[in-house]
């Protein structure tokens, strides 16, 4: 799955892509013909990563929605990530999680992404909704999510946000 923005190109891994940006990012650099500067592929990054892999191989036919996103600059094929972390649940909602390399922050990146992934999500069947999951005290998280429309509705341990089609 590929798709277009300004100043980005949003890639959809495939199961052999994920496995090698968590054992070999030069060759996945290659194929892709990119350059990583996203987060560090270590510690629970990594696990992240290789949880949403084992989702997507046990569910081929969903794996779009366990699958992470590349979102390389068109100006120099740098990536940035993001993923669809479930989705569509029964209540017709996706969950949408992302992250940048700190150089990378304050560039409006991730407002062009996610705009891009949530209108494309909302526009699939069964998806009503698109949801995200903030940390209290991540402010530059939370003004990407008011940006591309999102709504808090529930505060505890976290803010959780919601985007209606």
């Amino acid at each position: 799955m590929r798709i277009e923005t300004e100043r980005l190109e949003l890639i959809t891994l495939d199961l052999k892509q994920m496995e090698l940006w968590t054992e070999n990012i030069p060759a996945l650099e290659g194929e892709l013909d990119c350059i990583y500067q996203a987060e560090p592929v270590e510690g629970v990054f990594y696990e992240i990563i290789k949880k949403q892999a084992k989702l997507s191989e046990a569910n081929p036919k969903n794996s779009i929605w366990h699958n992470f996103w590349f979102l390389i600059r068109k100006s120099d094929r740098v990536v940035v990530s993001a993923d669809f972390k479930n989705g569509p649940s029964a209540e017709g909602e996706a969950e949408i999680g992302y992250g940048l390399g700190p150089q990378h922050e304050h560039n409006g990146y991730m407002t062009e992404a996610i705009n891009a992934m949530c209108q494309w999500a909302l526009n699939q069947e069964g998806v009503s909704a698109v949801i995200a999951e903030t940390d209290l005290d991540n402010a530059a998280s939370q003004r990407v999510l008011e940006r591309c429309g999102f709504a808090a509705f529930k505060r505890d341990e976290s803010i959780w946000w919601r985007l209606r089609e």
